[in-house]
């Protein structure tokens, strides 16, 4: 079955049209055209996210569960049309995007399988103490509660996993909250046809039909946005871009009357501290498996580790070349914008203007294609200047020499917030590395041995998320099932009685 977008935008079961279009910009096939949503279509979805919100926030948690698992079924019934519209917008080759829609449908069902416990739900109850001297004690009984509608913004990085129903919208959704997203302009015939998914859903569920809306914007202008996040009725923000975009977000939530939480995840440069006896036992193994992470999907994953932290000596001359000579066998690929392209080359320009940057690998980028390059510098040079640490979003990496571990215990000190931070030892290295794993743990969100960060499991112990700027909310991640807390708050509940209870709550009390 062909897919034939019809460019329109949804809002609580209503596929509509606006005299304003833009069109999308694919990588190969013909462009389409959609509707732009207009800032009063912002306030119609939102108002129809509140007027679903009682309702669906009441569901229990099997239905919540039925529903999430629907619009799973719903997303691999569109499996073929899916990937040929999503390879055909961003470049990217069918395996990835066939990876990409399994994940996104085995988070759905991950959040579908976890809320059935109801153990995210965090319930408390200290009974009752009448007799108590000096003064008796109420009934008190606490449980994690829905928030209220939440906004969602699809990320170019990921058309499936990160968008119309990924991470956010899935945890929101699981949480008891109505979702409006906003599509990204770089992919919008994927979010057209995933939202046509959970539509689907929502019908087959009979679920409130302002649980989920989708608009539709070219993304030339800031308004929408704006409009989204200061909308009063919005109770909370996912998003996962830029820097710069998510930092504006950010400010707007804080400078609302009422001020909201912004789940931003906004990148990360994921440095690796490569220790002596590792890099002299495994320094092929290491320069090809950093190659290998470094250019997966043309660099644009946002724990693409950018930094690779060595001692100064022989060893590391010869990673250093065994690295320019891996990244050099890597064929030119296609990034997902022509925004993103042309981001890559003046953030390679900026990197090959810095003092102390010397240029390993060099490589020429036209149009929407990258290639990689690779720089060294010293510990001392990059700890005087911080434009070496700023992140460029693609396949360029960077070797940083220290003269001995007191400087790689400086260069993590100085580290910004990281979603990841990574060791590289043998067994003769613990002792070393024992020093920086305190420093690491308060940098970054994650910390791995012997890995690459590339990719994230989708579970219960993951988090994706991190120290600013990392992520705008440090106690948080967007990846696992500890994401739904993100969508809820405490709520006690005093000497109320038993049939005014929530149900989840009378259950726990009954335990």
């Amino acid at each position: 079955m062909t897919f034939h977008p019809h460019g329109k935008f949804l809002i609580a079961g209503q596929w509509l049209v606006t005299e304003h279009r833009f069109e999308s910009v694919p990588v190969y096939g013909t462009p389409v055209s959609y509707c732009k949503s207009r800032v009063e279509d912002v306030s119609a979805a939102v108002e129809a996210a509140e007027a679903a919100f009682y309702a669906y926030s009441q569901t229990s948690r099997l239905e919540r569960s039925k529903f999430l698992h629907t619009i799973a079924d719903e997303i691999e019934a569109r499996a073929e049309q899916i990937t040929a519209i999503g390879c055909a917008e961003t470049g990217l080759p069918e395996a990835r995007l066939q990876g990409e829609r399994g994940r996104t449908c085995g988070q759905l069902r991950l959040f579908a399988e976890y809320i059935l416990s109801g153990t995210y739900l965090d319930r408390r109850c200290d009974e009752a103490l009448p007799s108590r001297i000096p003064l008796p004690r109420p009934d008190l009984k606490l449980m994690q509660q829905p928030i209220g509608p939440v906004a969602v913004f699809g990320a170019s990085n990921f058309p499936l996993a990160f968008s119309t129903a990924g991470g956010d919208t899935a945890s929101a959704l699981a949480a008891g909250c109505p979702v409006v997203v906003k599509g990204h302009p770089a992919h919008p015939g994927t979010g057209e046809i995933v939202a046509e998914a959970i539509h689907a859903a929502i019908e087959k569920c009979q679920m409130p039909a302002g649980v989920f809306s989708f608009l539709q914007d070219s993304g030339e202008s800031f308004a929408m946005g704006e409009a989204l996040v200061t909308h009063p009725l919005i109770k909370a923000v996912g998003f996962t871009g830029s820097l710069k975009g998510g930092r504006a977000l950010f400010d707007l939530c804080a400078a609302r009357p009422e001020p909201i939480p912004f789940f931003g995840e906004l990148g990360s440069i994921n440095p690796m501290f490569i220790f002596p006896h590792a890099l002299g036992n495994r320094c092929e193994a290491l320069a090809q498996g950093w190659a290998n992470s470094l250019t997966m999907g043309a660099g644009q994953f946002c724990t693409n580790p950018g930094v690779a932290v060595v001692m100064k000596g022989d060893t590391a001359e010869q990673f250093v070349s065994m690295m320019s000579n891996s990244l050099s066998s890597v064929p030119e690929q296609t990034m997902l914008t022509q925004g993103i392209a042309e981001a890559y080359r003046a953030g390679q320009q900026r990197m090959a203007a810095q003092d102390g940057a010397l240029e390993v690998l060099s490589s020429q980028c036209q149009g929407r294609s990258a290639m990689p390059f690779l720089y060294q510098t010293t510990a001392k040079q990059w700890l005087a200047n911080k434009e070496l640490a700023h992140e460029v979003f693609g396949p360029l990496g960077i070797v940083v020499m220290a003269e001995d571990l007191a400087e790689f215990e400086l260069v993590a000190e100085q580290l910004e917030g990281q979603l990841t931070t990574t060791l590289h030892i043998d067994e003769a290295d613990y002792p070393a590395a024992k020093g920086l794993m305190p420093i690491l743990a308060r940098k970054s969100g994650r910390v791995l041995a012997n890995g690459f960060p590339t990719g994230v499991e989708v579970c219960d112990s993951m988090v994706h998320g991190g120290p600013y700027p990392a992520s705008t909310n440090f106690g948080a991640t967007s990846v696992g099932t500890m994401a739904i807390r993100r969508f809820l708050r405490p709520v006690c509940f005093q000497d109320i009685p038993t049939a005014l209870l929530p149900e989840d709550l009378i259950f726990a009390s009954l335990d």
